[in-house]
């Protein structure tokens, strides 16, 4: 039986990815400083998820948590995201992002530990030249974010041909939707989240930008399922059982949804008339981004299966259903 370290395991996509390695049958343990992660999506009614309180940029506390636990890989999650905020902080996310993945490697170096799947981002391709995008495409990023994740794949990449490290990078494309209540995005960065948490205020979601030379002016994006990316997860660790591989995949449908089909979509699910106030465009924000998804289905098998209805439905039920939850409880 496999043991995964998860870093940034009590995160949102974290919790999915854990509770997909669990019913996967494998073993499990998480690192998180829970700046943002929560120690509640990983609690089951049955059992709970270990967890190790700290930073993945401590390389001694990353080995002597891979060495105590006795992991066979690492699921690297662990990291700093919001594009925008990466813009006003560039030096603090190259630390926090760069910085943090380096020490991962040397504290697997240090244990012997071989497997890897680290988490990577579309951000890495910035503004395509043509789309979809595969995985061959130039990659420009346009954020400090999305530069953080391309070094990030460099470095993985050095320790593949330095030492033979098995590893896979999963370029993640916009990421909504909650398979449980519990496992519900409470960081509205994403869109969808976004637009949700406006709503629920009783506000009016921003649109940045209505004049991107896309079919309706807003910009298009490729929205994938948090549990269809929890599977890719399993699906990529299949290919690190071999002898030594580095493989660059992405994660998403293959499909684009420009951000005014996202409200039109909103609106259905959650029978709220969608009124946004239109904002200027923002800086680092492509108008087009939506992934080619054959390579991963070739090389892993794996194909996403939620629309993009499902998504929003999913997002918008989980904080109430949780909720209800709470209260049932008490």
């Amino acid at each position: 039986m496999r043991t995964w370290l998860v870093t940034g395991g009590a995160g949102y996509v974290g919790g999915h990815v854990v509770r997909a390695l669990r019913a996967n049958g494998d073993r499990v343990v998480v690192l998180d400083d829970l700046s943002t992660g929560d120690r509640g999506r990983l609690r089951t009614p049955t059992s709970e998820v270990p967890l190790v309180v700290g930073s993945v940029r401590d390389r001694a506390l990353v080995r002597d948590t891979l060495a105590a636990h006795g992991a066979t890989g690492v699921v690297h999650l662990a990291g700093r995201k919001p594009p925008d905020e990466s813009l006003a902080r560039p030096d603090w996310y190259r630390e926090e992002n760069v910085g943090g993945l380096r020490a991962v490697l040397g504290a697997m170096a240090d244990a012997g530990t071989d497997r890897l799947l680290y988490s990577s981002s579309a951000a890495v391709y910035g503004d395509p030249e043509s789309l979809p995008v595969d995985e061959d495409a130039s990659t420009r990023p346009c954020t400090p974010y999305g530069q953080t994740k391309l070094d990030g794949e460099r470095l993985v990449e050095q320790e593949v041909r330095r030492r033979g490290l098995r590893a896979v990078a999963l370029r993640y494309f916009n990421v909504a939707g909650a398979a449980r209540p519990e496992l519900a995005d409470r960081q509205p960065v994403n869109l969808i989240a976004r637009v949700l948490a406006a709503l629920r205020a009783g506000e009016r979601p921003v649109v940045h930008g209505v004049d991107h030379p896309t079919p309706d002016g807003t910009c298009v994006r490729d929205y994938v399922h948090a549990e269809d990316v929890a599977d890719a997860h399993v699906a990529a660790t299949a290919l690190l059982d071999g002898p030594a591989a580095w493989h660059v995949l992405n994660v998403g449908t293959g499909s684009g949804w420009s951000v005014r089909e996202v409200l039109d979509t909103v609106a259905e699910v959650t029978g709220i008339p969608v009124e946004p106030v239109l904002g200027p465009r923002r800086p680092g924000d492509p108008p087009a981004v939506v992934a080619a998804v054959d390579r991963i289905a070739a090389v892993a098998g794996w194909r996403a299966r939620h629309p993009l209805r499902s998504m929003v439905a999913s997002a918008w039920s989980a904080p109430t259903r949780a909720a209800a939850g709470t209260t049932a409880r008490r």
